[in-house]
């Protein structure tokens, strides 16, 4: 089950819509990587690894510890959804790689987490691009 995102009481209306789409989309998410096998973790883990990546470079990404990456990873593996080379330029460090299995699981999920898809569908052309502009406001990026 997903983690409310947000405090009980939102104190303002955009905070409210803002929390009620941030837990549509955790258990759209949730319920897609369910349908796949995978976990909400495994299925992050496995899309961002579209291209090579090492493991401290994913674990920052996420905003988490190495060893909670080595733990996913290594059930990924099991699965053979994706391998761990020696990275050349660093023997002590690992490369992760997608397998042909993970690439097809990956798209897959992807094709079946529409929740962005159909959330934006309901928008005009015009209002998507206000909402990514708004968006990218809120998080303090450029537009």
């Amino acid at each position: 089950m997903a983690v409310p995102s947000g405090p009980v009481s939102p104190s303002t209306e955009a905070e409210r819509a803002m929390f009620d789409f941030v837990d549509a989309y955790d258990r759209a998410y949730e319920v897609a990587a369910d349908r796949h096998g995978m976990t909400v973790a495994q299925a992050c883990v496995l899309g961002r690894i579209a291209r090579p990546r090492g493991m401290r470079e994913l674990a920052d990404e996420l905003g988490c510890d190495a060893s909670n990456i080595t733990q996913i990873v290594s059930r990924l593996e099991a699965r053979e959804l994706v391998e761990r080379h020696a990275d050349p330029h660093d023997r002590r460090s690992r490369r992760l790689t997608r397998t042909a299995a993970g690439d097809e699981l990956n798209a897959a999920f992807e094709k079946t987490f529409e929740f962005a898809r159909a959330a934006t569908s309901n928008l005009t052309l015009d209002e998507q691009a206000q909402l990514a502009g708004l968006l990218r406001k809120a998080l303090g990026r450029p537009a």
